[in-house]
């Protein structure tokens, strides 16, 4: 290993240059360059008392006081004296329950950094404090630990009900040869009468698990042992669908075999999360289908297309329809309309829909004599103004384009010119008219010049 550079940052959001405060914020990267490359350690964001780690109750964490160090300053966070003095230290705190007495920590899994000249040594203490992280207020309670090489345990009685408590740890350096203070990775669990809490639970229930399709399904929690509840989140097969602030929740968008889950939190302090899952879901369908929709123009007739397994089924609106309790009748709507299919089997009803669409009357004259006579001078077709994106190409004999329009309309109507505005001869010309209606339509015809 070749140790190029070590940097030591000290940062602080107030007071520079001043002693540091117990608010004072300190980071610390180590950077040493090995094997081509820079490594950084930094300190655990707990090695600050303003920044101490909160132990839940009956949960184990895992923690270090690898590069933690030690605030110097009067009456700073480490400034105490308990069977220890600080050397590196690292901050826990517990809050106890409304109730208070016995708590027990336990420290186990300890493995030790084994550097040269390395401590192998871990130290705690357990303390009451009306000032936190301020050290002049603090009281040591239970036992102190001070050469700790193993698993170990801190006990104090007594605890008060509601209140926040401070544990420090803290790595020995001390001994012949010792120059550097212990640096240590452990595990931590808390228990006891002054931090156990009731477990919160989550029951369930659904007003059917059987249902139809498009059924409305209500579900409802029932949050047990639960303060400080946040607001409940649905999920349906993994996937979150809705958000409640409160324990309802209606869907009629089920399908065959989902499943329903609910989760909610309890406790501000060391959230817990409960949930439960419903069972799963049997939604019964059959297939129906109203068939694909249809474009006719006013007094034409459409032959509806529907399908279906099941024995009992209508259409509706059942006005201008030869049958409605037939698949395929013969609908001749006068204006555009839907129609929707229901049908009903075991029980359930489905339906599905499908429009006739019933385009305007048009009137394509065959002749005009554009002779500025005031009697059918211009080509004018009757109902275009209900295809306003309509579009226009005429042709001569020949197959040459002489004119086009968007929009055609009578304002825009053809006079019998050319592109270039000049008089057609009497003749026969070819038409496309493009509708650009919903069905897409186009008419091609002949229209004769008089003259």
């Amino acid at each position: 290993m070749c140790l190029l550079s070590v940097q030591l940052l000290l940062l602080s959001s107030k007071n520079k240059g001043k002693h540091m405060k117990p608010h004072t914020k300190v980071i610390f990267l180590l950077m040493i360059f090995l094997g081509g490359k820079f490594k950084v350690f930094a300190q655990p964001a707990y090695n600050e008392c303003f920044h101490s780690l909160e132990i839940c109750p009956n949960t184990t964490i895992s923690a270090n006081n690898i590069g933690a160090n030690k605030t110097f300053c009067p009456d700073c966070e480490d400034d105490f004296t308990f069977c220890f003095t600080a050397n590196n230290t690292v901050w826990f705190k517990f809050t106890t329950n409304s109730v208070g007495g016995t708590v027990n920590i336990n420290f186990s899994n300890l493995v030790f950094q084994t550097a040269a000249g390395q401590d192998t040594e871990l130290q705690a203490a357990l303390f009451s404090t009306i000032q936190p992280c301020f050290g002049n207020s603090y009281v040591q309670i239970g036992n102190c630990i001070n050469n700790a090489t193993t698993n170990f345990s801190l006990t104090a009685t007594g605890l008060n009900p509601n209140t926040t408590y401070y544990l420090v740890v803290n790595g020995d350096k001390s001994g012949t040869g010792i120059t550097k203070a212990a640096e240590c990775t452990f595990d931590i669990n808390i228990s006891g009468a002054a931090v156990d809490r009731p477990v919160p639970t989550i029951t369930y229930d659904a007003s059917s698990l059987n249902i139809c399709k498009n059924d409305l399904v209500t579900m409802t929690a029932h949050l047990h042992n639960c303060p400080d509840s946040s607001s409940y989140k649905w999920y349906v097969n993994g996937t979150l669908v809705a958000t409640t602030q409160d324990s309802v929740y209606l869907t009629s968008g089920l399908s065959d075999g989902d499943i329903v889950t609910v989760t909610n939190s309890c406790y501000l302090l060391c959230p817990q999360t409960v949930t439960i899952a419903s069972p799963v879901f049997h939604v019964y369908t059959f297939p129906i289908d109203a068939g694909a929709d249809m474009h006719i123009t006013a007094g034409e007739s459409a032959q509806l297309q529907g399908t279906t397994t099941a024995s009992i089924y209508s259409w509706s609106p059942d006005f201008l329809l030869t049958s409605a309790s037939i698949l395929n009748p013969v609908a001749v709507p006068t204006t555009t309309t839907t129609y929707t299919l229901s049908a009903t089997q075991n029980g359930c009803t489905n339906f599905d829909e499908m429009t006739v669409f019933v385009g305007k009357d048009l009137t394509i004259p065959t002749t005009f004599s554009p002779n500025n006579d005031g009697i059918n001078d211009v080509w004018e077709i009757v109902g275009i103004e209900n295809y306003p994106d309509n579009f226009v190409t005429i042709y001569d004999r020949w197959g040459q384009e002489i004119f086009q329009k968007s929009g055609y309309s009578y304002a825009k109507a053809w006079k019998g010119e050319t592109k270039h505005d000049k008089d057609v001869s009497s003749s026969v010309y070819f038409y496309i008219l493009e509708l650009h209606d919903a069905a897409n339509r186009t008419f091609k015809g002949t229209v004769t010049v008089i003259k």
